[in-house]
């Protein structure tokens, strides 16, 4: 690993303050980290972690579902997604279990945080010792931060709720905000005495901890998904639903900058760069793009070219319909797989399941007897692959109309054979 890292040095990440973009993944970029040395931390929808020193990342292979969130605590890489698991890179080992996806992770020195849709919130010690598990809140949590001692915590869920915790005692303490609406992201500034929010029904609001006055920032787009708050604590950018990240100068109290940032989806992850310079930006395009602050509007936007699960319907055949809409998120046609979060679907006929070298499979899978040809296919999108294959990485989903299910299987034996 030594070689690896030496060789990354080499070709540095472009100067802060230029357009880049970092491609690699195989799937949508949902969750974003920096470090002070420069590093970037990628989480994806392809399973991974990308460790980006240069434009060749570094991969963190080991999560057995999407990613979610990412952050770096001074020592080490922590990652936690849809495995309901939280890791510790390098390595990659399970240091944290919930019941539910974790969503959101936040580090202080002596903790690590995740937000769970199990409606709990865990405090996994960076020293191994004993964890510690808030609440149950009485609905998923959604996002969590540390104040900047790391001896409070604050949470947001889909109940609405911004709550206060004491890390020490594991209890609640205040209940800051109740919205009505789930609240998807935080963002403290502990300095300056505020928390700002961003919630499901569009509402972006920075409140005062002492006063409990609010300034409101709500525009007409929902929901929010993103907000980071820029090094010098004078910028926070909000990321929504429709494509846009609002800049809103903390100093001054105004919109600073308001910028379609892609061309199609939502933003879902936002972090600026080390020396505050640039938003690194994530959404449903398989690149992070990141734009110099002072020049947003004069750089590209993301997702220019249409992801496959977004093409016309009508400008395709049944079966590739069926296959866009089902599988081409997760799945490539091509011999090398392009890093998605499934195995290449590339001569699958007459594959025994869990076989595919180099590829990462649930130990369901890789115990398997199943030969994939048309009827096992069948029966897969049938019955639903948490009945099929009970324990597998599948999303649950079926595909219910026989004469669909006919038309993806031609079309995979047209698709997925060797032209020569």
């Amino acid at each position: 690993m030594r070689w690896l890292a030496v060789a990354l040095a080499l070709i540095p990440l472009p100067a802060w303050s230029e357009f880049f973009t970092l491609k690699g993944h195989g799937g949508p970029i949902m969750g974003i980290a920096t470090a002070p040395d420069g590093r970037i931390a990628t989480a994806s929808f392809d399973n991974s972690v990308g460790l980006w020193s240069d434009q060749m990342p570094e991969w963190l292979e080991g999560h057995e579902a999407a990613v979610n969130s990412v952050v770096f605590n001074g020592t080490a890489i922590y990652s936690a997604g849809d495995d309901f698991t939280l890791r510790r890179w390098p390595g990659g080992e399970v240091v944290g279990q919930h019941k539910g996806k974790i969503v959101g992770l936040a580090a202080s020195k002596t903790h690590v945080a995740t937000a769970s849709w199990d409606g709990t919130i865990g405090l996994w010690p960076v020293d191994g010792s004993a964890p510690q598990m808030l609440g149950p809140t009485g609905g998923g949590v959604n996002a969590v931060v540390f104040s900047q001692d790391g001896t409070r915590l604050f949470s947001a869920g889909v109940d609405g709720s911004l709550r206060e915790w004491d890390v020490a005692s594991g209890q609640e303490t205040r209940r800051v905000v109740e919205h009505g609406f789930g609240i998807n992201e935080l963002a403290l500034n502990e300095q300056d005495g505020w928390i700002a929010y961003g919630a499901v029904d569009g509402v972006t609001r920075i409140r005062d901890l002492s006063t409990d006055e609010e300034r409101d920032f709500t525009l007409d787009r929902r929901p929010i998904l993103a907000l980071a708050l820029s090094p010098d604590r004078s910028l926070l950018a909000v990321g929504d639903g429709e494509g846009y990240i609002m800049v809103i100068d903390t100093v001054d109290w105004r919109i600073a900058q308001d910028f379609r940032a892609t061309l199609r989806g939502p933003v879902w992850a936002l972090a600026f760069s080390a020396d505050g310079q640039n938003i690194h930006a994530g959404g449903i395009d398989e690149a992070m793009y990141s734009w110099p602050v002072a020049a947003l509007r004069d750089q590209e936007q993301m997702a220019a070219s249409e992801p496959s699960f977004l093409k016309d319907p009508d400008q395709m055949s049944n079966g590739e319909r069926q296959f866009a809409r089902k599988c081409s998120i997760c799945h490539s046609l091509t011999p090398d797989g392009q890093r998605r979060a499934g195995p290449t679907l590339y001569e699958v006929f007459g594959r025994q399941a869990g076989t595919l070298p180099g590829y990462f499979y649930s130990e369901t899978l890789q115990d398997s007897d199943i030969i994939w040809n048309d009827e096992t296919i069948n029966a897969l999108f049938d019955e639903g692959p948490d009945h099929y294959i009970p324990g597998s990485k599948m999303p649950m989903q079926r595909i219910t109309q026989e004469q669909d299910r006919d038309d993806l299987i031609a079309f995979l034996r047209r698709a997925t054979v060797d032209p020569n």
